[in-house]
């Protein structure tokens, strides 16, 4: 599959998350979405152990069970202190950025389950402890992703959104996964609608740069 031209700086620099933009109507062929995952396997695995799998999600029932659940929780999410469109509401330039995030969010709450393809990297793990868990989701969650930049650069769009996992028993009974598999990210995909991609506003780089100590 040809690839967009994009140098590597502006693949990791126009990689936005994509909500209200999301074709939901064009299929998306199952060999793209190989190609992305086969380049995500690429990515770094804690002792090289590669205990990742990836669900595919392309069945319309089970797109649309999924969308349910998904839909549920953006509405709780919506209503808590920590949505994206109530932060940074006394800041005059974050605020709109904030409330365009908000009303995307919930826009993609009311048709994750109708995003042509839902896919879910998860990672084998018989047991969650109770310490410092950054070894172990850091062997999936580079590859997720490395998943999302493979999407961009074939044209596809995807959203990283984990507020799927408020059911996340829920979605592992529905798709009969093993006890020991546990689900990280959602990334609807799909080809998006328009061709403008920019870097995002971030916060002023020397506020959060520290060398040598905080």
């Amino acid at each position: 599959m040809t690839t967009l031209d994009l140098t590597p700086d502006e693949l990791l620099t126009t990689t936005r998350t994509v909500r209200k933009r999301l074709d939901l109507e064009r299929p998306v062929p199952m060999e793209l979405i190989r190609e992305c995952i086969e380049t995500a396997l690429q990515a770094p695995s804690g002792s090289n152990r590669q205990t990742w799998h990836w669900l595919v999600i392309t069945d319309a029932e089970k797109r649309a069970a999924i969308g349910e659940y998904y839909q549920r929780s953006v509405a709780a999410y919506l209503e808590s202190s920590g949505a994206a469109g109530r932060l940074y509401a006394d800041d005059p330039e974050r605020a709109p950025v904030q409330q365009r995030v908000g009303s995307s969010v919930a826009y993609l709450g009311e048709r994750m389950g109708q995003v042509p393809v839902l896919v879910i990297p998860c990672l084998q793990a018989k047991s969650l402890g109770a310490g410092n868990q950054a070894g172990l989701w850091g062997s999936i969650l580079p590859a997720a992703w490395s998943y999302c930049l493979a999407a961009r650069a074939r044209g596809l769009g995807t959203a990283w959104t984990t507020l799927h996992l408020t059911y996340e028993q829920e979605i592992s009974e529905l798709l009969g996964l093993p006890e020991e598999i546990r689900q990280s990210v959602l990334l609807p995909t799909a080809y998006y609608t328009g061709d403008t991609f920019k870097p995002a506003p971030r916060q002023p780089f020397d506020e959060i740069l520290h060398v040598d100590g905080w």
